[in-house]
């Protein structure tokens, strides 16, 4: 996992709604930056899907940067591709951009591991979280809050210390291109 303190890695990548290119450096003015990694197929992002628009659209007029990154191989995985990320964006109601990372770089420079994975910074881009939306899981019977992504964003934007209390995301696995497993997952 990405160690907390560490600057957030720098990216420039295509947002599938706007057609814009998107960089870290766009949200500059903001006193927390949230990276999201999350893609369309996996039933834990369907599960909390909602939640991530009623989060974005909550956070809209706050101090926080929000983008949202696939890195998904959508040549194995279609739904994943950027035609089927914009559909999803436009159909959920993301207001947040949805970034393509086609070569797979940006999810290497932030250790995403999963979808959906979340990675929180302060002012100073420093990571404060990362971790899980909640405690809900698909079939859990636990209804999806946000709690602990909120608390986290909540804390940082009134300037207090985020809680050392925290637990990792569970989902589905990025889908790595043939060839471009992570070094972090043991492969070289």
């Amino acid at each position: 996992m990405l160690a907390l303190g560490t600057r957030a890695p720098a990216f420039t990548l295509p947002d599938v709604v706007s057609g814009d290119q998107v960089s870290l450096a766009d949200f500059d003015d903001k006193t927390a930056m949230l990276v999201m990694f999350i893609c369309n197929h996996c039933p834990y992002v369907q599960h909390v899907r909602a939640e991530l628009a009623r989060f974005g659209r909550d956070y809209r007029d706050r101090d926080l940067g929000i983008v949202a990154i696939s890195a998904n191989d959508p040549d194995r995985y279609p739904d994943d591709g950027p035609e089927a990320m914009r559909a999803e964006a436009e159909t959920v109601g993301y207001t947040f951009p949805y970034l393509f990372d086609e070569d797979q770089i940006v999810a290497t420079a932030y250790t995403a591991m999963c979808t959906p994975d979340f990675f929180l910074f302060d002012a100073n881009r420093e990571l404060t979280y990362r971790g899980r939306l909640d405690e809900s899981r698909p079939n859990s019977g636990v209804p999806v809050t946000g709690t602990d992504l909120r608390a986290a964003v909540d804390a940082v934007l009134a300037g207090e210390p985020v809680t050392d209390e925290q637990w990792p995301s569970m989902g589905c696995s990025i889908k790595w291109k043939p060839g471009n497993t992570p070094v972090y997952f043991g492969a070289a």
